[in-house]
């Protein structure tokens, strides 16, 4: 991990912003709603000065940015690629609570605490955060007031989404679950092609099992049960979805079928 000033990327932080007009960030999981960058808010001056702040880390794929059960020592923002955030259970099975893009901070829920991390956090692609100790967030939300505000819509989005994450698991099939995560991923990450919407890495097979709750094994062979109906179509690294809205039907459908029956009196 490359430890280097918040300042050396701050121009092309600001450049990349104001390009995108703001750019809107999404999580990889059921349902999640759009959320604005961090920096939306605000103004340039006051984007200055909460880069200023953070210190630049630099991440490789699949390298570790904060471990579960370790001493938490702040939050990220993350600049550009990609952090997923996963819970370990004790007895070392994964499961991963959502892929995180550029405007999102990660490591929370704590900011100012110094407990230990809930779960933890590694870079899916060569990734670029900004880190900041609790003191500095504290210090920044009050003297900039729309940060705070801010960091509290980021805190209520991420809130939102694991709340719809634990209700995807407690009362979805696997089955159903597979097929919208198929779905938000299609929305968020797909890639137009001429017969479809392809999804490249790091969406993997295993990833998606990670991401459903079950094994490798059983989401390969619901791929192809799907690739069979037509629905996607499975390449090296890569699914390309061939019908959208029979997926989506599909999801509505396995919905329908998963819904206990009334008894007979």
């Amino acid at each position: 991990m490359e430890r280097g000033s918040g300042r050396s990327r701050e121009a092309e932080t600001l450049q990349n912003l104001e390009a995108s007009g703001g750019p809107q960030s999404r999580v990889l999981t059921a349902g999640a709603p759009k959320q604005p960058h961090i920096f939306s808010r605000l103004t340039a001056t006051q984007r200055n000065r909460v880069i200023a702040r953070g210190v630049r880390l630099h991440l490789s794929q699949g390298e570790t940015l904060f471990s579960q059960g370790e001493k938490h020592k702040g939050v990220y923002l993350i600049e550009d690629g990609l952090i997923r955030t996963f819970y370990t259970s004790p007895a070392g099975r994964e499961i991963t609570l959502a892929y995180w893009q550029p405007g999102n901070v990660v490591g929370t829920p704590q900011i100012f605490g110094t407990h230990v991390n809930q779960w933890s956090g590694m870079a899916a692609t060569e990734t670029n955060v900004l880190s900041f100790r609790g003191e500095d967030i504290f210090e920044l939300m009050q003297r900039i007031p729309m940060f705070g505000i801010a960091v509290v819509e980021t805190l209520e989005f991420k809130g939102k989404c694991l709340s719809a994450l634990v209700q995807m698991l407690g009362t979805r099939s696997v089955a159903e679950r597979l097929a919208m995560l198929l779905c938000n991923l299609a929305e968020l990450y797909g890639v137009k092609e001429k017969d479809g919407i392809a999804i490249g890495e790091p969406f993997t097979h295993e990833v998606f099992a990670q991401m459903v709750g079950a094994s490798r094994q059983w989401v390969t062979m619901t791929l192809d049960r799907m690739r069979n109906e037509n629905l996607i179509r499975i390449g090296k690294c890569r699914t390309v979805i061939l019908q959208p809205k029979k997926l989506l039907s599909r999801r509505r459908r396995l919905s329908v079928e998963n819904r206990p029956r009334p008894r007979a009196l």
